[in-house]
């Protein structure tokens, strides 16, 4: 296989098919080879610099620029871009968010890789949902909405796993919407959360 194709070859069919970001498996269906063809390839240029490995059976393209809420949906799946990357998304909170954060129903993972570090909380099937398909720099990747991603932040809060962030920023929030998603979670102390956050927004701010 190695011989009949060409590095160029291969990055060019992989970007026509949509496969920046790739399995082993995604690989095999693009050019028809075998299981042990297709992992040779892909070791011998992973070292030749023309792959980057971001997990076990997940690479991708180097010279491709992927959005990182696209990768971080196809590093863990099912998951969506959640907590603190989509609060700053949305302006809720004002930090600026280095690892992307999102959301799954599965295990809670964590993965360091050369083009960042992507966190994955696990929350209950009941409350996975609130979220859908937004484009992030010209690719589409599943985002909570701006209601849901703060109901994820106040349940990891309510289970004192993160601290509440006090500059929260609810101008554009439905309460009514953020309140209906908080009760997915059926944690009573996550709507206590919500009132002190609307209580404490109500407050004049400090000018220093």
């Amino acid at each position: 296989m190695a011989k009949k194709l060409q590095s160029i070859e291969v990055e060019e069919r992989l970007k026509d098919a949509g496969f920046m970001v790739f399995t082993p498996r995604e690989f095999r269906l693009v050019f028809n080879v075998s299981e042990k063809s297709a992992s040779m390839f892909i070791l011998n240029n992973v070292k030749s610099g023309l792959f980057l490995k971001l997990r076990n059976k997940l690479y991708l393209l180097k010279d491709s620029r992927p959005s990182h809420y696209y990768i971080a949906n196809k590093m863990y799946e099912p998951s969506y871009v959640s907590l603190e990357t989509a609060l700053s998304y949305y302006g809720i909170i004002p930090e600026t968010v280095y690892a992307i954060t999102s959301i799954t129903p599965k295990k809670t993972r964590e993965y360091t890789t050369p083009i960042g570090s992507f966190m994955y909380q696990r929350i209950k099937k009941k409350a996975y949902t609130g979220y859908g398909l937004k484009e992030i720099d010209g690719w589409k990747a599943f985002v909570a909405e701006p209601e849901k991603a703060l109901a994820d932040h106040l349940y990891f809060v309510d289970l004192k796993k993160k601290m509440l962030n006090d500059r929260l920023n609810l101008k554009n929030i439905d309460k009514s919407k953020l309140e209906a998603f908080v009760k997915l979670f059926d944690r009573p102390g996550i709507l206590e959360l919500v009132k002190h956050i609307y209580a404490e927004y109500r407050k004049p701010r400090k000018i220093y």
